[in-house]
C-alpha cells in the first residue's frame, strides 16, 4: 500500500523523515517529493501523479505556504491536497502545534504567503479532524498511530467517523498457536515465578539482540502458564515485518505499532469497543478499571518499535495493572522496569544441534550435512535462532544457488535488499546510536575475542569513563556480549560485518588509531634482543593481532618495519601459526610495492616458522622464494636463503644437502666477518646436521666453536641453545651425567631469555637424562609435563610426541618403584 507525504521541504526536513520512517517501519511505501529529481515529467505532474497512485495521503502543514507555480494562484502543497480530496483519497492532516513547539523565524512566511496559508489552514480543519505535532518524534508517533488506525479501521474516513459494528466480547485466548521450541528451562522457570500470584511484580520483561527468540519464548511461557491462574491469554505485537528464508515480509494486518494502538487492540479484546472513540489520555485508565475483576495474561511483543516515550507510558500502564492480571513483554532495549528482567542470549550448542536436527526434517541438503558443518554454523551464527534458520533456510528456498552450509552463510554478504538478515536485526538500530556508540562498535569490528576497555578507549579517543557508559548502553540493548566486570567486550561477528558495512567512515577512523598504536608499541617493546618488552607485547597481543589485517592493506614501509620488530617475538612466545600468516602476506605486499628486499625476508621469516613446525616441503618452498626475491642482493642476505633450504634438508634427512648448503653460509659469512654472532648459528646449524648424521667428534668441535663466540659477547640466547645441543650429544652417546649437567646450565639462560620452545626441549632434556640414569623420578617428571604443557600449547607435534613417551616411560618406572 503506498502512503502520500505532502508538506512544504526545506522547512520540514526532520519532519518528513520522521514520517517517512513511520511510514516504512510498517513496510508501506512512501511516496514523497525527494525521488521526483529522477524524473521526466514537471515537478506538479509527477506531485499529482504519485498522489493519484496512493491510498493514504498525509498533509503536514507548518508556517511555509509553499511555492506557487507560474500561472497558478496556489501553491504545489494545496495542489496536492485538493488533488487527493477531488480523487477520494483517505486524508490524515497534522498541524505544526504554535504554542507549544518554537520555529526559527526564517520559515515563518509573511504577506500574501502567509494569508493563504491561513485560509488553506482552515479549509483542512473544516473538512477534517486534525492533530497537532511539536517535535519530529511527536510527528513520527502520530502517523505510526494514523495507520494504525487506518489498518484497523479500514472502512472508516481519517475523522473516524464510519459504519461501526458491535464486536463480540471475546473468550479463550489469541496467542499464537505454538511451534518448534527447544531450551530455555531455566528462562521459562523465570517466567513463571513471575507469573505466580505471589510474585510482587506485574510479570516478566524478556530483552535480548534480535533474533534470538524473545517472541517464541513469550508465547512458549504463555502457552504453559496455568488456565486457573487466567481466563484470558491474549498476544499484541508492535512487530511490523517478518524475515522468512525468502525476504521481509510485512505484518500490516496484525501490527499495532504505537502505544494507543496496542491499548485499543487490548481494549477489544476485553470487549471494550469504545474504548478509541476516547481521548487518548483518558484510555489507559479506562482500560485498567475494565481489566479489574479480571485474570488476563497479556503479551505485548517488540515493544522497541515504539519511541522511548511511548515505551515509558506503556510500562507506566503496567506497573497499575489490577490484582489477577500479568503482562510478558518483549523489547530488545532493556528498561528499569518493576518486573522480572529475562535476559536473552544465544542458545546453547546442544539447544542449537537440536534446532538444526528438526530444521534438517525439512531441508533435504541441511539433513547431508557433516557434525562439523553443523558445528560451523553454530560458531557462524553464535546461536542466533532466526539465523540458523534464515541460513538453513536458504538450502530449501526455490532458486537458491546455495548447496551447502557454507555456501548458505557465505551468501549472508551478497544477500540481496529485502533478504538480508543482518538488515531485518540491526538496520533499525543504526539511527538509534550516539556518536560515542558507534566510534566504539567500529572499534570492536577489529577484534575476533573480547576486547578490553583500555583499547577501545584508545582506539575512540574517548576518555575510558564515556567508552564504558557507551559499551554499557549497549550491552543493555543487547548488541554485545560482556563481561562489565572483566571490563572486556565483544561483538559478535554478523553483527560486526553489518557495522563495517553500514559505518565504515568510523570504522576506517578507528583502524587508524589502532594501527598507530600497534606501530609504536612494536617500535618500542619489540626488537631482536628486547626480551623484557616481549612481556609487554604478549599482554598486548589480541590488541596487536587485531591491527595485523589493517597493517596488511597499508603503507609497506610501515608494514615491514613492524615485520622486523615482531619476528624474535613471535618465534620466542609460540605464536608460530600466526606468525607464518602474518609474514607471507607481508611478502605478497612486499612485492606487489616491488620492494624485493623485504619480500626475501618475510619469505626466511615464514620458512622459519615453518621449521620449528616440522613442515619440510613449506620450509623449501619458502627458501626458494627467498632466493628468488633475493638473487641481487648482497651476499650475507642471499645467504639466509642457502640457510633456509639446509633448514628443510635437514627436515627431509637429506643430511648431505644439508651439510653442504650449511657449510656454504659459513664460508658467506666468515668472509664478511669471522667473529660474528652470524657465523656461530652457521657453525650451530652445521653441528646439528652433524650430529643427527651421527658425526659426533665434528658435531661437538663445531658446537664448541660455535659456543665460543655468543660467550665472548655475553648471548645467552646462543649460550643456551648451543649448550642444549651438547646436551643432545650427551644423551645420543649414553652420557647420562653429562647431559644432565649441560641441559641444567642451559634452563636458567633458557628461562632468562623466555623462549618457550627452547625452554621446553631443555626441560625434556632433564627429564629424559633422569629417567636414564632412574634417579629423582618426582622431579623428572615435572620436567616432562612442563615440556608437554608447553609442546602442547606451541602446537609442535613431533616434539611433543617425544616428551609425551619420555613422560609415560617415567610414570611407567614410577609405578615399577611403588
Amino acid at each position: 500500500m503506498k502512503v502520500f507525504i505532502s508538506s512544504t521541504y526545506d522547512d520540514l526536513i526532520d519532519y518528513r523523515t520522521a514520517a517517512i520512517r513511520a511510514v516504512e517501519g510498517t513496510n508501506y511505501q512512501a511516496g514523497k517529493m525527494e525521488v521526483f529529481g529522477a524524473r521526466s515529467e514537471e515537478p506538479v505532474k509527477a506531485c499529482l501523479k504519485e498522489v493519484e497512485e496512493c491510498e493514504i495521503f498525509f498533509g503536514i502543514y507548518a508556517l511555509r505556504y509553499g511555492f506557487v507555480p507560474d500561472g497558478s494562484d496556489i501553491s504545489i502543497t494545496e495542489m496536492e491536497y485538493l488533488h487527493a480530496k477531488e480523487k477520494g483519497k483517505t486524508i490524515y492532516c497534522f498541524i505544526l502545534d504554535e504554542e507549544n513547539q518554537p520555529w526559527l523565524k526564517k520559515w515563518i512566511e509573511e504577506g500574501e504567503g502567509k494569508a493563504k496559508l491561513e485560509q488553506f489552514k482552515k479549509l483542512v480543519q473544516k473538512k477534517h479532524t486534525r492533530d497537532t505535532f511539536t517535535t519530529p518524534d511527536d510527528l513520527r508517533a502520530k502517523v505510526a498511530n494514523a495507520l494504525s488506525h487506518f489498518v484497523a479501521n479500514p472502512d472508516n474516513d481519517a475523522s473516524g467517523v464510519g459504519p461501526h459494528c458491535p464486536l463480540p466480547k471475546p473468550t479463550g485466548n489469541s496467542l499464537p498457536r505454538e511451534g518448534f521450541f527447544v531450551g530455555r528451562e531455566a528462562e521459562r522457570k523465570i517466567i513463571a515465578a513471575a507469573l505466580s500470584p505471589e510474585s510482587r511484580t506485574w510479570g516478566a520483561l524478556i530483552d535480548g539482540p534480535g533474533g534470538i527468540g524473545k517472541t517464541a519464548l513469550a508465547i512458549k511461557a504463555a502457552h504453559e502458564a496455568p488456565e486457573g491462574l487466567f481466563e484470558r491469554k491474549i498476544f499484541i505485537s508492535a512487530k511490523v515485518r517478518e524475515l522468512t528464508s525468502d525476504g521481509e515480509k510485512p505484518l500490516t494486518d496484525f501490527t499495532r505499532p504505537t502505544y494507543l494502538a496496542m491499548l485499543d487492540e487490548l481494549g477489544k479484546e476485553l470487549g471494550e469497543e469504545n474504548l478509541e472513540r476516547l481521548a487518548p489520555d483518558e484510555r489507559p485508565n479506562v482500560l485498567r478499571l475494565a481489566l479489574a475483576g479480571k485474570k488476563a495474561l497479556i503479551v505485548f511483543d517488540n515493544l522497541e518499535t515504539l519511541p522511548e516515550e511511548e515505551r515509558t507510558r506503556l510500562f507506566q500502564f503496567l506497573s497499575r495493572l489490577p490484582d489477577g492480571n500479568k503482562a510478558i513483554v518483549t523489547s530488545r532495549r532493556r528498561t528499569d522496569v518493576d518486573a522480572r528482567i529475562v535476559r536473552l542470549d544465544r542458545l546453547s550448542r546442544d539447544e542449537a544441534m537440536e534446532l538444526i536436527a528438526e530444521l534438517a526434517k525439512k531441508y533435504p541438503k541441511l539433513a547431508r550435512a557433516s557434525e562439523k558443518e553443523r558445528e560451523d554454523l553454530y560458531g557462524m551464527t553464535q546461536g542466533n535462532p532466526l539465523l540458523i534458520r534464515w541460513i538453513t533456510g536458504q538450502l530449501g528456498r526455490e532458486g537458491s544457488q546455495c548447496r551447502t552450509i557454507a555456501d548458505a552463510c557465505a551468501f549472508i554478504e551478497r544477500a540481496p535488499k529485502g533478504n538480508d538478515p543482518l538488515e531485518y536485526i540491526f538496520g533499525d538500530l543504526l539511527e538509534t546510536f550516539t556518536e560515542n556508540e558507534t566510534l566504539v562498535l567500529a572499534a570492536l569490528t577489529y577484534f575476533t575475542s573480547p576486547a578490553k576497555l583500555k583499547w577501545l578507549a584508545q582506539m575512540t579517543d574517548l576518555p575510558e569513563r564515556a567508552a564504558e557508559t557507551a559499551l554499557e548502553d549497549l550491552t543493555d540493548r543487547a548488541i554485545l556480549i560482556s563481561d562489565l566486570e572483566g571490563r572486556t567486550f565483544y561483538l559478535p561477528p554478523l553483527a560486526a560485518h553489518f557495522i563495517k558495512t553500514r559505518r565504515s567512515e568510523a570504522v576506517s577512523q578507528t583502524g587508524d588509531a589502532l594501527v598507530n598504536r600497534v606501530y609504536a608499541l612494536a617500535m618500542q617493546y619489540g626488537g631482536d634482543t628486547n626480551r623484557e618488552g616481549f612481556q609487554m607485547l604478549d599482554a598486548e597481543w589480541a590488541y596487536i593481532f587485531a591491527a595485523l589485517p589493517r597493517l596488511l592493506t597499508g603503507d609497506n614501509d610501515r608494514l615491514q618495519t613492524v615485520s622486523n620488530r615482531l619476528f624474535r617475538f613471535l618465534d620466542f612466545t609460540g605464536k608460530w601459526d600466526e606468525a607464518i600468516w602474518f609474514f607471507e602476506q607481508a611478502e605478497e605486499c612486499a612485492l606487489a610495492a616491488n620492494d624485493k628486499g623485504n619480500a626475501g625476508w618475510r619469505a626466511y621469516q615464514a620458512g622459519w616458522m615453518y621449521n620449528l613446525c616440522n613442515q619440510s616441503a613449506d620450509v623449501l618452498a619458502c627458501a626458494a622464494r627467498s632466493a628468488e626475491h633475493l638473487k641481487e642482493n648482497t651476499p650475507r642476505n642471499k645467504a639466509i636463503a642457502i640457510r633456509l633450504q639446509g633448514l628443510g634438508c635437514h627436515l627431509n634427512k637429506d643430511y648431505p644437502a644439508a651439510i653442504s648448503a650449511f657449510q656454504e653460509v659459513l664460508e658467506i659469512r666468515r668472509s664478511i666477518s669471522p667473529d660474528s654472532l652470524d657465523v656461530s648459528i652457521a657453525l650451530n646449524d652445521l653441528a646439528i646436521v652433524e650430529k643427527a648424521n651421527k658425526d659426533y667428534v665434528d658435531a661437538e668441535r663445531d658446537y664448541r666453536e660455535a659456543l665460543r663466540i655468543p660467550k665472548v659477547i655475553d648471548f645467552q640466547e646462543g649460550i643456551a641453545t648451543i649448550t642444549r645441543n651438547l646436551a643432545d650429544i650427551a644423551l645420543d652417546l649414553k652420557q647420562w651425567e653429562k647431559a644432565e649437567s649441560l641441559a641444567r646450565e642451559a634452563l636458567p639462560l633458557a628461562e632468562k631469555v623466555g623462549r618457550q620452545e627452547l625452554i621446553a626441549s631443555v626441560c625434556h632434556r632433564i627429564a629424559k637424562a633422569l629417567l636414564k640414569q632412574n634417579k629423582n623420578l618426582e622431579e623428572a617428571i615435572t620436567f616432562a609435563r612442563r615440556a608437554v604443557d608447553i609442546f602442547t600449547r606451541l602446537r609442535s607435534p613431533d616434539d611433543l610426541a617425544e616428551a609425551q613417551d619420555t613422560l609415560a616411560e617415567i610414570e611407567k618406572a614410577m609405578s615399577g618403584d611403588e
